[in-house]
């Protein structure tokens, strides 16, 4: 395993190469103990799971631990459940697959809205009449008040037996960290998953209701007439393809953008800098993972800025890790996800990227289930990932994934490590085809690797190379050296 660090907008190993990452989402969301009191970190990932990821060309996972089973009593850490993730940790780098830790939360907690992350004493208002969520998940945030309650006292860091919920969390940051920085997998740490405002996320959900009510009403670009027919006709999908119009997508979202920039500015990145420095207690090398707004997961613009300390320290080992989905998710018509919006959603975060000047990982997006034969927006996406250098962990792994028509989409041909800078690189899905193109560098001696989901009928370079066999696939590999050089890989 190598030491992953990041250089502007690149993430480089220890030899100097560019590094891409092609993974894929295990998280443990369980918080309650099992016979033996104890909360057990539950995951699929083990040596059968973890070798038919890396033969599929996978070298990355998102590993999800919540704070309710790491400190499930305020102050008293569960170190059986950290040695669990500590062997998993070592299991990963028997494979060569790294991971980068995600604090998952979803609704706050178990104990709000039957979600996962924070520990019951975390949590405001009553913990033992929970109602789930009506319709999909993710209502619970925009009704629930319990959830937004809860959120609030944690972005206001009030205090539970005299010491705040946000400080208490940032403690178990740096007691995870301390514990299992030194697994040579580990790459870094995603410090919470998803943040929502609190009540004023509410406001945020009632404003897009409004404007979306407003558009679909009033709007010019919007044909009624064909939307209510498609509607009665039960063509929910044509019916949404209004939405596919970049004006009306942004006439629906904007009126929301003041009221999350609000939020990134004097809530979340207070919060980011505290965690962060919780972090750097323990582990002073390790990537930061920073997340945007759950509400940004729809392409409402992400508005903090690039992380600086409160003494003027600017933290330069920092990775924007974004979520994206189309609106379809979590619904019987999630794997007709439309490529036009998800490409608005993925665009807005590219200017974010361009803003902070600093590589992106998508930490979660897809949310396809098996079954289907068509995924358009799964294609596109990679496609449109691949084109701009972007690493990704596919949300979320399930039985059978890796031997599913979406992990085939997944597992295309790409460049593990580079020797040089990536100009840029992708595939021709129609004519089967791979091309990588980079400036290769004097000072880097290692080799570029490609990764390569079967064997090539020609490939054509302008370095030497060999097709290796090893057991996380085949790799083609190139000499390295100064120079341009491009790669292509027919099939």
């Amino acid at each position: 395993m190598h030491t992953i660090t990041v250089n502007g907008q690149r993430f480089i190993d220890d030899k100097g190469r560019e590094r891409i990452f092609n993974g894929v989402n295990f998280v443990d969301k369980h918080c309650l103990p099992d016979e033996d009191g104890v909360i057990h970190f539950q995951t699929a990932l083990n040596d059968e799971t973890l070798a038919a990821i890396a033969a599929r060309g996978m070298n990355i996972v998102r590993l999800g631990v919540t704070w309710a089973a790491i400190e499930p009593e305020q102050g008293v850490y569960n170190t059986v459940y950290l040695d669990e993730v500590k062997n998993v940790l070592r299991l990963c780098e028997k494979y060569g697959v790294y991971a980068f830790l995600d604090w998952h939360q979803d609704l706050y907690s178990y104990y709000c809205c039957h979600g996962d992350g924070a520990p019951k004493w975390a949590c405001v208002g009553d913990t033992d009449n929970v109602k789930d969520p009506i319709i999909i998940w993710a209502t619970g945030y925009f009704l629930n008040r319990s959830v937004q309650r809860s959120f609030d006292a944690f972005w206001e860091n009030r205090p539970v037996n005299g010491k705040g919920i946000r400080d208490s969390f940032c403690d178990m940051l740096t007691f995870t960290a301390n514990c299992l920085k030194d697994c040579p997998a580990l790459m870094g740490y995603d410090v919470l998953n998803e943040p929502f405002p609190g009540t004023p996320g509410g406001k945020i959900f009632r404003r897009l209701v409004k404007d979306g009510a407003a558009t679909l009403l009033f709007s010019p670009r919007v044909d009624r007439k064909k939307m209510l027919r498609d509607l009665k006709n039960k063509e929910v999908m044509n019916a949404l393809s209004v939405a596919d119009d970049p004006k009306v997508y942004h006439s629906v979202i904007d009126g929301a953008n003041g009221l999350l920039y609000q939020f990134d500015t004097e809530r979340y990145y207070p919060f980011l800098q505290a965690a962060a420095t919780a972090i750097r207690r323990a582990d002073q090398t390790g990537v930061i993972f920073s997340e945007n707004c759950y509400y940004s997961n729809t392409g409402i613009p992400c508005s903090y800025p690039h992380l600086t300390y409160p003494d003027g320290r600017r933290e330069d080992n920092i990775a924007f890790a974004p979520h994206g989905y189309d609106l379809t998710v979590d619904t019987p018509l999630t794997n007709e996800a439309s490529p036009h919006r998800v490409d608005q959603i993925f665009n807005e975060h590219e200017r974010t990227q361009a803003r902070m000047d600093v590589p992106v990982l998508v930490g979660e997006w897809g949310g396809m289930v098996p079954g289907g034969e068509q995924y358009p927006a799964l294609e596109h996406l990679i496609d449109k990932f691949d084109r701009n250098r972007w690493s990704q962990t596919y949300w979320h792994w399930f039985d059978g994934m890796a031997d599913s028509k979406i992990m085939d989409i997944l597992s295309r041909p790409y460049p593990q490590a580079v020797a040089g800078t990536i100009k840029r690189y992708g595939c021709d899905r129609k004519n089967d085809t791979f091309v990588l193109s980079y400036d290769g560098s004097s000072t880097i001696k290692a080799p570029t690797l490609i990764w390569l989901p079967k064997a090539p009928k020609k490939v054509y370079a302008t370095k030497k190379y060999e097709l290796k066999q090893t057991d996380g696939g085949l790799i083609l590999q190139v000499n390295a050296g100064k120079g341009a050089c491009i790669v292509k890989a027919e099939f």
